[in-house]
């Protein structure tokens, strides 16, 4: 089989949970001998890594513009990097020219996602949708920061929308895909009719059975003989970092050998310069480590998961929260606020701790019985381990989504 997948934003350099579970995907399903082609915007700029090629997967890039008057550089670029909704006139040419292609699976909704669509229909293809972030199942502050980078713009683009329906690209799916049981539900009780699969995102657990310890403290020696607390993601208000930021003088206090180590990188320009105006504020510049963007897989990344202390997941929406899986893959402890993805995968008290945001006291409650107790830090990574390895493993849940395509396959036979 052969599958194009379609996104509407890759650039290694803004790696985030998205393209991990895309590229976890990819790698499962050619362990299935299902291939894939995947589509993406062009880059301003070549880049230097492209984890998606070098492992083995083939890259289209396609041109694509943000149809919308009036805004600055700086909205562009937020706009693109939180979801701003693209439009390309050269991807239904290339889709229809794509030879060999058994489904056509689009990683995006709205311009580009109805592209994907009326490209499906007009090859008599199966059409799937996988829902990354949220629809139905996002709070209303997480559409605000989504919405503000169009602010004073005006769009344009939306004849394009009429053309492809880009509003109808979940109502004509022939299966819609999201990681989040609270999402599927909602997403079938809009379609009753439709097929809404919950496949959560895996992790390659084998790869987390290195030791990568040392390979992390060789890259950041500063970090040696430090109680690590580790946030990973894109830096983005979404992601809330600067929410343990503020909290580490009162960490400090009981744990001065504690680091705050915030491993992602900056997609919104602004956030991540507060953020630094607010570590050189608290005079905490000693103590916060901001490491830039890490490749999936690599060895600092996984040594820093290995080597810490407590992974916290402090945003402020996760439809499903892979790097709790990946924490766990690590044999790391894991705090995070009450998402509905969380919420899915934590069990209080068993395999993590769980704080709702804005409650400081019970913030640092979770934190305190993980620092306060190796035995029972240990024992909370090893439930999540065994969870993490007994059913989120990436060639699991690939065999899962082979079969989907299959079904699909026959029934529009």
């Amino acid at each position: 089989m052969r599958i194009a997948h379609i996104l509407r934003k890759y650039n290694p350099a803004e790696w985030g949970g998205t393209e991990t579970a895309v590229k976890q995907l990819l790698d499962g399903l050619n362990e299935q001998d299902v291939t894939g082609c995947v589509y993406c915007p062009r880059l301003d700029e070549p880049v230097r890594r492209d984890p998606l090629k070098e492992a083995g997967h083939e890259v289209k890039r396609y041109r694509a513009f943000i149809p919308v008057f009036n805004l600055s550089p700086e909205q562009e670029q937020q706009l693109v990097a939180v979801g701003g909704n693209l439009m390309s006139l050269d991807l239904p040419a290339r889709l229809l020219a794509e030879r060999g292609l058994s489904v056509i699976h689009s990683h995006a909704l709205n311009r580009i996602g109805g592209i994907a669509l009326t490209v499906a229909r007009m090859r008599k293809l199966p059409f799937v949708v996988t829902i990354h972030g949220g629809v139905l199942d996002l709070p209303k502050s997480v559409q605000q920061t989504l919405s503000a980078p169009l602010e004073g713009g005006y769009e344009w683009g939306r004849i394009f929308g009429a053309i492809f329906h880009s509003r109808d690209v979940l109502k004509k799916a022939d299966a819609i895909i999201t990681c989040n049981p609270r999402e599927a539900e909602l997403q079938r009780q809009k379609f009753p009719n439709k097929r809404v699969v919950v496949q959560p995102h895996g992790v390659p657990i084998e790869q987390y059975k290195r030791d990568c310890r040392a390979a992390a403290l060789e890259a950041f020696p500063t970090l040696a003989s430090r109680k690590i607390l580790l946030i990973v993601g894109r830096i983005d208000p979404v992601k809330n970092q600067g929410s343990v930021l503020v909290q580490m003088p009162r960490i400090l206090q009981k744990h001065p050998d504690a680091v705050l180590v915030i491993a992602g990188a900056c997609t919104d320009e602004l956030y991540g310069k507060a953020m630094r105006k607010e570590v050189r504020r608290l005079g905490i510049e000693q103590r916060v480590l901001f490491t830039g963007g890490l490749p999936p897989g690599d060895s600092r990344l996984i040594g820093l998961m290995q080597n810490a202390a407590a992974v916290i997941v402090p945003s402020l929406s996760e439809t499903f929260g892979l790097i709790i899986l990946e924490a766990w893959a690590a044999n790391a402890p894991v705090l995070s606020t009450r998402t509905s993805g969380a919420l899915s995968l934590v069990k209080e008290g068993e395999n993590g701790h769980l704080f709702t945001v804005g409650n400081d006291d019970e913030f640092h409650r979770g934190l305190e019985q993980i620092l306060d107790s190796p035995e029972h830090a240990r024992r909370l990574a090893a439930s999540g381990h065994q969870l993490a390895t007994s059913e989120y493993d990436t060639l699991i849940l690939s065999r899962r989504i082979k079969s989907l395509y299959e079904d699909l396959v026959r029934e529009k036979a």
